[in-house]
């Protein structure tokens, strides 16, 4: 049988899938919620459970091990082994020896129109589940070996929806393909083991573009790069680009702010893929300039926003592709004249939120005594992206233009320093109330964006602050002897991987390059340590929430490159 090289992961941790495409593999069916079996789990129209794998040995559940690669998913036990590869985005190749599979439907309840149908096609004798969830189905092709039992072809109702394939009399192996209404019957081209060749090919050609400076300094770059990978998906519903997913668990969507670090980790090896990742949010722009809250599939929220860090990623995007200048100049503008017009009270010079979930930092302390708040980081965002303005105001050869955004940035950093700096610390203000406060938050230290546009004064007061928060993994968002500290409070302790490349990203342009080395190290050992989760426990290290989220990948892309570079 076919032997696949590392990275080994389990499917538990990462699921399984390939680039491109809409489902994968995964005991994982739900939020927090792991089945006992490995499922097809397909993202179109939602997160959906389809087809539970279940190895058999002589009919019975056999007890296995499963691990993955990236281009292999094994079940393993004494008597036997199953492997599964991708032969391309929507087709998988499954084949065993020494153990049967059982392929059933996910859900067993059903109503005569709910739940999947099932029955063997007249025409090619394949047998398929039309799948209510989705509005696919999945087909399944026998091209070796037998099938030993059909259990509730054309059954309406409640019914165990399954082909069981014998594991008896040696080789077996069939092909799954998820589609629409109708193609062509399955012929089998390449051998199994020339499809687990041509996965890891195009695997290793990702990551050979991503991570070409991958070495023993950066044993989790593989691991890293398969995590972008495997979450991308091509275009489809209102996904208008390809597309990387912050993970192909439960949090399978792009939000608004969480696709930029993909787009940077990206940039470098593959540009038109990482400025595909930066416009896609900007496709779902609405009329009054605001970017959505999230895009998935089948659904666009417009019911929150997120930070507009735009203009800072921009930057990092450099070069821009030439033919987009112009149109991202329009659009980045009309992003930014959102927050200072229909986010600005007449009259106020700050922009605000009117929840946690708009600033990316859903629950942070600092929303605690209002919600709707006048903010130092949200300025210092809007201060950076009124500079990248001005700058393709330049490149496009605007002057006015260049000269209002210079003007317009001035004003707001001035006014940051001038009303939320007290001397020793930012603090919120309450639109409504007028009431400022201090929080021991790392939100609070956001500002440190600024990097060499902040006084000396102010950016080593941050960066003092900032090192309080710092744990052996790195910076906690709430301070861990702060009574609102939670190892799982979300943004009251957790370490992000946003927060970490924001807060590195401004100490060194600030001047504090040690403690941004040091933050670097300490992240990018947490990964090595516990993958990468949505967010860590900061004084244990060990990852939270999904546990494939790319945001934390592409941070680590970002900083080791980064480290790599200053060698």
């Amino acid at each position: 049988m076919t032997v696949a090289a590392g990275p080994v992961f389990s499917p538990h941790e990462i699921p399984f899938s390939f680039g491109g495409s809409w489902f994968g593999f995964s005991p994982v069916i739900a939020e927090n919620s792991y089945a006992q079996d490995v499922h097809l789990v397909s993202h179109q129209t939602g997160m959906h459970p389809i087809l539970r794998l279940i190895p058999t040995v002589a009919g019975a559940r056999a007890d296995t091990t499963v691990t993955a690669t990236p281009n292999l998913l094994t079940w393993a036990s004494g008597t036997g082994r199953i492997d599964l590869a991708y032969e391309n985005p929507d087709t998988a190749r499954i084949r065993g020896q020494g153990l049967g599979l059982r392929l059933r439907a996910a859900d067993d309840v059903l109503t005569p129109f709910s739940g999947p149908y099932f029955y063997q096609d007249p025409c090619d004798g394949s047998w398929v589940f039309t799948v209510y969830q989705t509005g696919r189905r999945y087909r399944v092709t026998l091209l070796e070996g037998r099938v030993a039992e059909e259990l509730g072809a054309q059954a309406l109702g409640t019914a165990e929806r399954a082909i069981v394939i014998s594991g008896e009399e040696g080789h077996w192996e069939i092909a799954v393909e998820e589609y629409e209404t109708a193609r062509a019957p399955y012929a089998r081209v390449d051998g199994f083991e020339r499809v687990t060749s041509a996965a890891r090919a195009a695997f290793d050609g990702f990551r050979d573009a991503v991570a070409p400076w991958r070495g023993d300094r950066t044993p989790a770059a593989d691991l890293a790069a398969y995590v972008l990978w495997s979450a991308s998906v091509r275009p489809a519903g209102f996904v208008t680009r390809p597309a990387v997913l912050m993970s192909k668990h439960w949090m399978d969507k792009v939000w608004s702010w969480d696709h930029c670090f993909n787009a940077i980790a990206l940039a470098g090896g593959l540009p038109d893929l990482a400025w595909d990742q930066f416009r896609l949010v900007f496709d779902h722009q609405d009329a009054a300039g605001a970017l959505p809250d999230s895009i998935t599939h089948s659904e666009i929220l417009y019911n929150f926003v997120k930070p507009p860090i735009h203009g800072w990623a921009l930057r990092r995007l450099r070069p821009l592709p030439r033919h987009e200048v112009a149109e991202v100049y329009r659009l980045l503008e009309r992003w930014t004249t959102f927050w200072l017009v229909s986010r600005r009270v007449p009259g106020h010079r700050f922009a605000h939120y009117q929840h946690g979930n708009d600033s990316g930092w859903d629950n942070a302390t600092i929303f605690d005594p209002e919600r709707i708040v006048e903010t130092a980081d949200l300025a210092a965002f809007l201060v950076l992206q009124m500079r990248e303005l001005a700058r393709l105001a330049g490149e496009l050869a605007l002057p006015a233009d260049e000269a209002r955004w210079s003007l317009e940035a001035d004003r707001m950093r001035e006014a940051l320093l001038a009303e939320l700096w007290t001397g020793d610390r930012f603090v919120a203000r309450g639109v409504r109330s007028g009431k400022t406060w201090s929080t021991s938050g790392l939100l609070d230290l956001m500002p440190i964006v600024l990097g060499e546009e902040l006084p000396a004064p102010v950016s080593a007061a941050l960066a003092a602050r900032i090192e309080e928060h710092l744990t052996e993994y790195g910076p906690a968002t709430e301070l861990p002897t702060s009574e609102h500290y939670q190892d799982d409070g979300y943004w009251r302790g957790p370490i992000w991987a946003p927060a970490t490349v924001l807060v590195e990203d401004g100490l060194r342009r600030a001047g504090y390059a040690d403690l941004a080395d040091e933050i670097s190290a300490r992240f990018r050992a947490l990964c090595e340590k516990s993958g990468f989760a949505e967010n860590f426990d900061a004084r244990s290290g060990a990852g939270l929430r999904d546990r494939a989220y790319t945001w934390t990948a592409s941070a680590y892309l970002i900083l080791a490159a980064a480290h790599e570079a200053r060698g």
